[in-house]
């Protein structure tokens, strides 16, 4: 079907096309409508449904016997290394750091921020959250504390992941230091701290604040997906710059529902495609992915390195996962 058909469709019974896009992602109970309009112009879509966002990016592929099939390579020039990660072992390690942020009290509706380089490890925290239903908030890694304490006083989360470092092209960029100016300039303290040290940069942890990745997920159960409604709120993402005030937050069915429609009839992204580095020029429009097109099987390629100096570029990135089918 032509675009301009689609487009008249859509159009003309904008209820049955949303509704009919929506049977394309998985539903803990099926929303018996698309569109919610009592509160206009303040508009909530398929907000009477049930799903959960990391179910539809990871768990349901495995249970359709893709676990086996590589979901994120991490490709990292800076360092020469070249890391592979299919879709069983990403389940495995974001329900055991879900268990873990459970354990240590982070429960449905709570703020995350992560404070992360362009690592499989920011993405395994974002799947974490939308796990077990906490709203997260990506700030570009490198960010300066002040600006940071502006979207941990908006956020009021209540913990931060954050990586000890990133890497550039001849230099290491020194994040903890950052991240312990932004908390001591913030008027909102988060309750904890999650670290995760690289081994370019070993951290010193503030003690009875900040806890090792590794470590605080030592023992503990993993965590199954937690249901949330449609009108559940996925993330919050800031505009860049000082304009900290300007925020989005998106809800998850919508997004996901919005996210599969366009990645395969506008993108023609299709079983088996892969996802490379995206322009910075994208990220104004398109840095809302965060987790998946669900329907879609393809592998992520993280870079770390020149693509990290670019703020949009990085958000776009950070913010999309691979999924299968």
């Amino acid at each position: 079907m032509s675009y301009q058909k689609i487009y008249e469709y859509a159009r003309s019974n904008p209820e049955g096309f949303w509704m009919e896009a929506a049977t394309a992602i998985d539903w803990e109970t099926e929303p018996s409508r698309a569109l919610s309009d009592e509160n206009a112009p303040l508009y909530e879509w398929f907000a009477d449904g049930t799903l959960n966002g990391c179910w539809n990016a990871v768990d349901r592929h495995v249970a359709a016997g893709h676990g086996d099939r590589v979901a994120i390579i991490h490709d990292s020039p800076v360092t020469g290394n070249v890391q592979k990660i299919t879709y069983a072992q990403l389940q495995e390690r974001v329900a055991l750091l879900a268990g873990g942020l459970q354990a240590k009290g982070v429960t449905k509706g709570d703020r995350v921020i992560i404070y992360m380089p362009m690592v499989p490890q920011a993405l395994e925290a974002m799947l974490a959250c939308a796990r077990i239903g906490a709203v997260h908030s990506v700030v570009f890694g490198g960010f300066a504390a002040a600006e940071l304490a502006v979207r941990i006083n908006d956020a009021q989360p209540k913990c931060i992941i954050a990586a000890s470092c990133g890497i550039e092209p001849g230099r290491v960029v020194h994040y903890k230091p950052l991240l312990d100016a932004a908390i001591d300039e913030a008027t909102h303290k988060p309750d904890f701290c999650v670290i995760f040290q690289r081994e370019q940069e070993v951290a010193s942890l503030t003690e009875g604040r900040d806890v090792d990745w590794h470590g605080f997920q030592h023992g503990v159960e993993p965590a199954p997906c937690v249901p949330v409604t449609g009108n559940h709120p996925a993330y919050i993402l800031y505009t860049s710059g000082t304009w900290a005030s300007k925020n989005v937050i998106r809800h998850t069915g919508g997004h996901l529902v919005a996210l599969n429609w366009s990645m395969r009839n506008l993108y023609d992204m299709n079983p088996g495609s892969v996802l490379g580095r995206l322009r910075c020029g994208v990220g104004r429009g398109h840095s809302l992915y965060l987790l998946c097109a669900p329907d879609l099987w393809r592998t992520t390629i993280v870079f770390e390195g020149k693509a990290h100096r670019h703020a949009r570029c990085g958000h776009v990135l950070a913010h999309v996962i691979v999924t299968t089918r």
